[in-house]
């Protein structure tokens, strides 16, 4: 591994961000083309069902002529199959490209070294591992959806200082600041699904949307196990699709969704196995107590986030989940609250 190849490395990295929000379920890649020391080309995958990052990085290329003496530096392995796109590492091949710079392999089992071995039978040089564990970082919904057949789960809740989420009647009670609310719908648009659970639903009547950031609307899950909430709730104005997770009934209206499970013991498992089959790679799980506890508990969960107030209390209500189960990784300040990052180890 060469400096120069971390370097454009770093780069195609800083591309693949750019479809944060947009490629779900895919996952987010980057792609330059270096000519001698120079870039001729860079692209990522804009938009889920688009041309793949190494599609928009050729064509940027306007010499193809200089393609086979070029090198192609790609955050993922370079796809081997027919999906929405043609076969990324076919494309490379037929424009004659020889030197191939890979971050991590693609864990699809569609793809999983596919595409670097049709290169390698092709006569390319493939180099992979390069700058592997920000690859993996920046496509960790990917890649553990893939690994444990599960979305990836992020935990969100906001708590006083003195350490509650909610007054004891359940009162809705703002806690976080206005940076934080803000945050909060930046990352909404940022995972494919929101979940919450019926109490949360009931006292908070939720709208679960983007409005204060203007990104993409999530779906939205629901548990509702006996289909007691009201049908007059946000949650079911079929304004964007809403999964209603229960053991009653199985039925489709549009943008609304009911699912049956069969076993309330495993009830998280089912709902987790449904949302694999959906192909939901993220969710992020705003509340209640019960459900975060619950997904703590059964170590259905990834990184948690939690919005501690520095000044608001309450004094009694409902006690915030107790964070015993993850490693704080980091902390900040953000306005009149303190954001907490957890990781599950």
């Amino acid at each position: 591994m060469t400096s120069s190849d971390e370097l454009y490395m770093r780069r195609a990295l800083e591309l693949a961000r750019l479809g944060s929000g947009s490629v779900n379920p895919n996952p987010m890649v980057g792609c330059v083309v270096v000519h001698q020391g120079q870039i001729i080309g860079e692209g990522w995958h804009k938009q889920y069902g688009g041309p793949h990052a190494e599609v928009n990085a050729i064509t940027a290329v306007q010499d193809k002529s200089l393609l086979p003496n070029s090198t192609v530096c790609v955050t993922l392995e370079p796809c081997s199959h027919f999906g929405k796109t043609p076969p990324c590492a076919d494309l490379l091949i037929s424009s004659g490209v020889r030197d191939v710079v890979v971050c991590n392999t693609d864990p699809n089992p569609v793809v999983a070294g596919r595409g670097i071995k049709k290169l390698f039978e092709a006569g390319a040089q493939v180099k992979v591992g390069v700058l592997e564990d920000e690859g993996l970082e920046l496509n960790k919904r990917f890649f553990t959806f893939h690994s444990k057949q599960r979305p990836f789960i992020l935990l969100k809740w906001a708590e006083t200082a003195d350490g509650f989420i909610a007054a004891a009647n359940f009162k809705q009670e703002q806690i976080s600041g206005k940076l934080a609310q803000r945050l909060v719908h930046k990352w909404r648009s940022e995972e494919q699904a929101i979940m919450v659970g019926s109490r949360t639903a009931l006292y908070d009547n939720p709208r679960l949307n983007t409005r204060l950031w203007g990104g993409k609307n999530p779906l939205r899950l629901i548990i509702d196990k006996q289909l007691l909430l009201p049908k007059e709730l946000h949650l079911f104005d079929k304004s964007q699709p809403t999964i209603v997770y229960n053991f009653q009934k199985q039925e489709e209206q549009d943008n609304l969704h009911f699912v049956k499970l069969q076993e309330e013991e495993l009830m998280l498992p089912q709902i987790m196995q449904d949302l694999h089959q959906r192909n939901v790679l993220s969710i992020m799980v705003e509340g209640g107590t019960f459900l975060l506890e619950s997904l703590l508990q059964t170590n259905l969960w990834d990184e948690a986030v939690v919005f501690k107030s520095k000044y608001k209390t309450l004094a009694s209500g409902i006690k915030a989940p107790n964070m015993t189960f993850g490693r704080l990784n980091e902390a900040q300040t953000l306005g009149p609250d303190r954001l907490l990052h957890y990781l599950n180890v």
